[in-house]
């Protein structure tokens, strides 16, 4: 076998982050580790999409909040036009409305932005070995998803016409959670929660939460519990 037999040959890696003095920190700091060569740098979603089709590289480092194009959707636009580059999100978020989001869209790694070169490197490894290349954190909080029960369905048909997550959105209404709370236990953003109660005031005639409350237990979707 000869050397360039022998060499594995080094990870092309796009890096996506709106903040110039991080991208070019995580670029410099790639730059001095091996089996990693950059290729390209992006301030937004639309650029690291962009570079993606020019530049074909074997995974981009993602950032998620940058504008025009936010990691989520570039992420989602990458593995739909691109599915031989792999996605690692690296951001300073890892909360539920950041995570599960960014899963969806395709991402195959997700650390946040305290992972030292050694940490990115093996990340970047595992998704192309075919593996998920998470955080410590992320993983503990997979498995806490899915040790979760999910929220109970209501049991009365969904009147007014309501959706069945409108419905669900109206019981959790009904036994006292705020939106934070609806969002965290049905794994969506707030912005999400409020588009559901603002569609099921049109539906029922709802004017505020405590009618809300009111309507769930008139029509059987909450019940009193017992003492």
């Amino acid at each position: 076998m000869t050397e360039a037999e022998g060499e594995k040959k080094p990870a092309r890696v796009v890096v996506a982050d709106d903040q110039t003095v991080v991208r070019e920190g995580i670029v410099m700091l790639l730059g001095l580790l091996p089996g990693v060569e950059v290729v390209g740098s992006a301030g937004d979603g639309e650029e690291a999409v962009r570079l993606v089709g020019e530049l074909v590289p074997d995974v981009v480092l993602m950032d998620l909040r940058m504008p025009r194009c936010d990691g989520v959707e570039a992420t989602r636009r990458i593995r739909a036009r691109y599915p031989g580059t792999q996605v690692v999100v690296l951001t300073t978020y890892a909360d539920d409305e950041s995570l599960f989001p960014a899963l969806h869209a395709g991402a195959r790694g997700y650390l946040t932005k305290d992972a030292g070169g050694d940490e990115i490197v093996r990340a970047v490894e595992s998704v192309l070995s075919g593996d998920a290349g998470l955080s410590p954190s992320v993983q503990r909080r997979l498995l806490e998803r899915l040790s979760e029960p999910e929220p109970k369905p209501a049991e009365a048909e969904a009147p007014d016409g309501l959706t069945a997550r409108e419905t669900e959105v109206l019981v959790l209404i009904g036994e006292g959670l705020s939106n934070q709370e609806i969002a965290r236990k049905l794994h969506v953003s707030t912005a999400t929660v409020k588009t559901h109660i603002n569609n099921l005031f049109a539906k029922t005639g709802l004017k505020d939460r405590a009618q809300a409350v009111r309507y769930a237990y008139g029509k059987g979707l909450v019940r009193p519990r017992a003492e």
